[in-house]
């Protein structure tokens, strides 16, 4: 039996008044998925813009990559 058939099984046998509580700590869980992406994502953009590089801020058509990468538009 698989873990997701476990918590089925338990889920399912459980009364009604203590789902709520299970709900709760299920969304709890992915929340801090949630958390854990948003602070991946702001040490990026942190690094970035600390980033001394004089190049950082120089841009390419879009036309131009194409042709870098030998891509017809």
């Amino acid at each position: 039996m698989s873990n997701r058939e476990i918590a089925i099984d338990l889920i399912n046998n459980l009364p009604e008044y203590k789902l709520a509580y299970i709900i709760t700590f299920l969304k709890g869980v992915t929340y801090d998925d949630d958390i854990e992406d948003d602070i991946y994502c702001r040490k990026l953009v942190d690094e970035y813009l600390n980033d001394k590089s004089p190049d950082k801020h120089e841009t390419v058509s879009i036309e131009d990559l194409a042709k870098e990468l030998d891509i017809a538009l």
